[in-house]
């Protein structure tokens, strides 16, 4: 169940907020934790005891870490279990083939399910844990209280990873309003938008793109662009509807994207981008292996490790561990060179090299393996010629979608909002405010729900990482 699908906008996500809103305070959690674990089993039964019992592992190893006795050992071993999880569902397969290809042996592959958001269930427990450590965070004595913050189905399969920190007061006590209610209905319905009208479409061009044969130039630009700006609208849109939903039921998520491109270096990139992962392996990673404090080469060694692992985390792959290589040699190059240096070049050129790089690193990402890399490098430099006639058909048809989108990818729609004192009231508790409010929930909802009624087609990238 996906959150831009028909079952979940008209038939779970209704029946889940008419029982919250009808049950005592003190019932919501039960109603939001049974919803969580009906919206994973949904999805992904069979593995439902797999995320059950690595929550009640995790409830455990937070218990024993609070009690302050071999509390160093039991992190190792949390740390070591979760890891396990992952690497036994998620790269047992990768490993074999590498080893495989290594001895130049025919191995048997174990052809294990990736269960459903495995990547971030098991690095919010991990969170959970490491916080009790640290004493940021006292250990949990409810289970079911632990068992919301892991399983809580706004994030539970695409993120953004919560902190156990940032809503451990919010699992105590938080306060659900009319106003807060509408607040999450707008952003939810603005991040269904940005994956159904314009994600979706998008895809179509860079699938065109990527899956074809002998692409020419013109093609294999418009569609990396294309995939551009469809992984931005596509995560960022679950992420906006993921926040959405979460203040629908009470919750305030940190935010996860913040207009990654308008930057003008790949270190704000980062920043932008995928915000609550950046900060996970920032916290529990690159700092507690000494960060930037102990010289310059144990910090460019620092995050050349963490960029490994933030590629790996993204796939099982050797095309993804290189496109985290990619971008920790770009970062390190960045320290290297030093912000000053980099301030003396012209913004605007600054900003277009940056997309640039962005733009070769998507390759990497997207393309099938490292054939698929090296095909499409060659064709996006001409290999198989600048245009044919389907390129030109491609740039007919979504060049306008493409403009659009590139403009929605920018802080210019708010900023425009904001200067028209209609829009400006959007969110204060007016009858305009709250008449624009609702034109824009029901109208994208209206719309998206035609788009989705009268098409198949609606991936989601990161649905299994």
């Amino acid at each position: 169940m996906v959150f831009s699908g028909i079952p979940f906008l008209y038939y779970f996500l209704p029946a889940v907020m008419l029982v919250y809103w009808l049950v005592p305070r003190g019932w919501k959690n039960t109603v939001c934790l049974a919803a969580s674990l009906f919206f994973y089993a949904w999805g992904e039964l069979s593995y439902l005891p797999l995320m059950l019992g690595s929550i009640a592992l995790n409830y455990i190893f937070g218990r024993l870490v609070s009690r302050g006795e071999h509390k160093t050992a039991w992190l190792v071993v949390s740390i070591v279990f979760n890891l396990a999880l992952l690497g036994v569902f998620k790269y047992a397969g990768f490993a074999v083939r590498s080893l495989g290809l290594l001895l130049r042996a025919d191995l048997p592959v174990p052809n294990i399910a990736l269960p459903l958001g495995i990547s971030f269930f098991t690095f919010q427990a991990m969170s959970y844990v490491i916080d009790v450590y640290r004493g940021d965070a006292p250990a949990q004595k409810n289970i079911l209280k632990v068992a919301l913050y892991i399983s809580a189905f706004p994030q539970l399969v695409a993120g953004p990873i919560v902190r156990y920190t940032t809503v451990m007061e919010q699992i105590e006590r938080r306060e659900i309003t009319i106003k807060k209610v509408g607040q999450g209905m707008l952003r939810f319905s603005v991040g269904l938008a940005k994956k159904v009208l314009i994600a979706n479409s998008l895809a179509v061009m860079a699938d065109a793109a990527f899956d074809g044969a002998a692409t020419p130039a013109l093609t294999a630009w418009l569609g990396i662009f294309a995939y551009t700006l469809q992984i931005y609208f596509d995560f960022s849109g679950y992420s906006d509807m993921a926040i959405g939903l979460g203040k629908m039921l009470g919750f305030d998520f940190l935010e996860n994207f913040d207009y990654p491109y308008v930057s003008k270096s790949i270190t704000e990139f980062w920043r932008r981008w995928h915000i609550s992962l950046g900060s996970f392996f920032r916290d529990y990673v690159y700092i507690p292996l000494g960060g930037s404090r102990r010289g310059l080469p144990v910090q460019i060694r620092n995050i050349l490790i963490v960029w490994a692992l933030t590629g790996l985390w993204h796939g099982a792959g050797w095309t993804f561990l290189l496109w985290g290589v990619y971008y920790g040699v770009l970062l390190t190059v960045e320290k290297c060179v030093g912000g000053e240096r980099l301030e003396r070049i012209p913004s605007a050129l600054r900003h277009i090299l940056t997309l640039l790089l962005v733009m070769i690193g998507w390759v990497f990402f997207r393309a099938d393996g490292f054939a698929g890399v090296t095909s499409y490098f060659a064709a996006m430099l001409g290999a198989n010629g600048f245009a044919n006639s389907m390129a030109i058909v491609y740039l007919h048809d979504y060049l306008p979608a493409l403009i659009v989108a590139a403009i929605g990818a920018t802080p210019l729609v708010r900023t425009v909002a904001r200067r028209i004192v209609g829009c400006r009231r959007l969110g204060e508790d007016t009858n305009l405010g709250w008449l624009l409010r609702g034109a824009v929930c029901w109208t994208s909802l209206a719309v998206c729900t035609i788009m989705l009624v009268n098409s198949t087609y609606n991936p989601f990238i990161y649905f299994r990482f």
